[in-house]
């Protein structure tokens, strides 16, 4: 569920004690970390003191860097509408990382009491159009919104890490989807406009017996990291009906002549945010492998 200072902290299955354990020694040997996520065995020590060793730990289907985690099923990344305002570049590199190990996020714009119904509109229409789920809601209005209960049904039986930078509302969302208050609620620094970080560690938090959720420290900057950038077109699924129909092979859709692409921008049928941040990323790509 979470490590800290060399012990970790492991819920047992069919139990609603969660076990204070050390690894055993041969991890440290194999160059081992256990990570929040992990499956893995214990030996129990003391029962009534809920304490034991971590002796194994099991094959992975994942494993995150950025947030760090292992084994999700999910990953929901929140972005704020405003206060502070959404870095929607920093979005899609989250959104290229998580394809890029075969997870497909699903969006929430939070705050959305502090904007009207067409500017809330017009920021998720992009994202709806390149395939992602995306929710616009507000925190701030409690637990008994459709919203909620939409993310509730979402997450049951899964493992679902929130992620995104600090000051969007992670930590209150998170909040209402557990019931009761797990983390601590911050605000956002009028100074700075934008969050504290409210939540300093990684840590998994069990809803029910196969429900888990995990609030992660806020972010941001993210990297993309090996990534050739001729091939970060196919990290935009709007792109993808146009990537073979080009006049030039490998084409790149941001200079050459005759680009399917840029011509369906240019009508409107490619969003223009998305298609920048894709621009600036292209050139982000191609500067870091050239030094």
């Amino acid at each position: 569920m979470k490590g800290v200072g060399g012990f970790y902290y492991v819920h047992l299955r069919n139990s609603h004690f969660v076990y204070e354990c050390r690894a055993r020694g041969t991890f440290r040997k194999d160059g081992i970390k256990p990570c929040v996520g992990d499956d893995c065995e214990v030996d129990i020590i003391d029962e009534e003191a809920h304490t034991g060793y971590v002796v194994e730990l099991l094959p992975r289907k994942n494993h995150l860097i950025r947030p760090l985690v292992a084994n999700c099923d999910q990953v929901l990344v929140v972005m704020a509408l405003k206060n502070p305002k959404p870095n929607l570049n920093l979005l899609d590199r989250f959104l290229i990382n998580m394809d890029m190990q075969d997870l497909r996020p699903m969006i929430i714009f939070n705050k959305s009491d502090l904007m009207d119904e067409e500017e809330i509109k017009e920021v998720c229409a992009e994202y709806l159009a390149a395939g992602y789920e995306t929710i616009a809601m507000s925190a701030a209005a409690g637990e008994n919104t459709a919203e909620v209960e939409r993310l509730k049904a979402i997450t049951r039986g899964k493992t679902t890490v929130l992620a995104g930078p600090s000051g969007v509302g992670k930590s209150s969302i998170f909040n209402l989807l557990v019931g009761k208050e797990q983390a601590e609620t911050g605000s956002v620094s009028e100074k700075i406009g934008r969050g504290r970080h409210t939540t300093r560690h990684t840590e998994l938090t069990a809803v029910d017996e196969d429900t888990f959720l995990l609030d992660t420290p806020g972010f941001s900057s993210l990297l993309v990291e090996d990534l050739p950038e001729e091939k970060l077109k196919y990290y935009y699924p709007e792109f993808e009906p146009y990537n073979d129909t080009c006049r030039f092979d490998g084409c790149v859709h941001i200079h050459e002549p005759s680009c399917s692409l840029i011509q369906a921008l240019e009508v409107g049928k490619i969003g223009r945010v998305r298609y920048e941040n894709y621009v600036k990323l292209y050139e982000d790509l191609k500067s870091r492998r050239k030094w």
